[in-house]
């Protein structure tokens, strides 16, 4: 049976092997990396090996922020905080131009992390591919994970003679780039934490570990147990009677016969 303390110390182990694990496929799995940044940041190689650029926008487009250093980042490793640590916003709709040179499958990573907001619907926008593909529509991290926890949205996407298709729609590609764009909407501004394009499929990306759900308290959970084995407990030997249970007649019984025998009695003494 698993104790109270030993749970206190299996929690932490899960955890990390839960990374590991993440960390391990991520390295076998992925594919060619053609490009990679770090939004409002510097240059970075995270725990995989991947080498992420000084954001190509600094001083050009928007606003750099290092705000998420507040936090430590849920979902990620310890190294790679700070690409969710760091973005870049802007009061308008601004993007990025990837180049692409080979025909393919390729899978972009956009990596996202609300670290301001502590509620929905504060921060909502849409994020348009090659100028003709809205690939995340209405993207509200708060809503999808909360603050402080990493989130990826992975697109796949093919390239072909000169020609994008995703899902069932395709559009050219000029100057053999590509173009990712955070569109301004009603809800603040839009953002970006890090950006990742690969060469491969989308099986071939690990993804980001479960959000860890928060455990009952120990104290509640263990007196539902017990409260549980209480009712099921049978106990053994023959059921012992209920004293309240039995006939009040028979109890009774002798004390009216003791009347009867004492009212003849008592009258042959009266005519004495």
């Amino acid at each position: 049976m698993i104790t109270r303390n030993m749970r206190l110390y299996l929690k932490p182990i899960l955890c990390f092997l839960m990374l590991l694990v993440y960390c391990f496929d991520y390295v076998t799995g992925i594919g060619g990396v053609i490009y990679a940044i770090n939004a409002g940041g510097e240059a970075h190689t995270d725990s995989f090996g991947v080498r992420y650029e000084k954001d190509p926008l600094h001083g050009k487009v928007g606003t750099a922020s290092d705000y998420g250093k507040r936090l430590l980042i849920g979902r990620a490793p310890a190294n790679d905080h700070i690409l969710y640590q760091t973005e870049r916003y802007h009061h308008s709709t601004f993007g990025y131009d990837i180049p692409i040179n080979e025909d393919g499958d390729y899978v972009m990573i956009l990596k996202f992390c609300e670290v301001y907001f502590n509620a929905p619907n504060m921060k909502v926008f849409d994020v348009v591919l090659n100028g003709d593909h809205t690939v995340v529509p209405d993207l509200d991290i708060y809503d999808r994970v909360g603050n402080g926890n990493a989130h990826d949205e992975y697109i796949p996407f093919t390239v072909n003679n000169g020609r994008l298709y995703y899902n069932e729609e395709e559009s050219d590609i000029r100057g053999g780039k590509i173009r990712v764009e955070f569109i301004k909407g009603y809800r603040d501004n839009p953002k970006v934490n890090a950006i990742c394009v690969i060469k491969g499929l989308l099986e071939d990306v690990p993804k980001l570990p479960p959000i860890p759900s928060e455990a009952e308290p120990e104290e509640y959970r263990d007196e539902v147990e017990d409260k549980k084995s209480a009712k099921n407990r049978r106990p053994s030997g023959p059921r012992t009677p209920d004293p309240y249970s039995i006939d009040d007649s028979s109890v009774m019984l002798p004390v009216f016969v003791a009347i009867g025998a004492f009212i003849p009695l008592l009258f042959c003494l009266c005519k004495l």
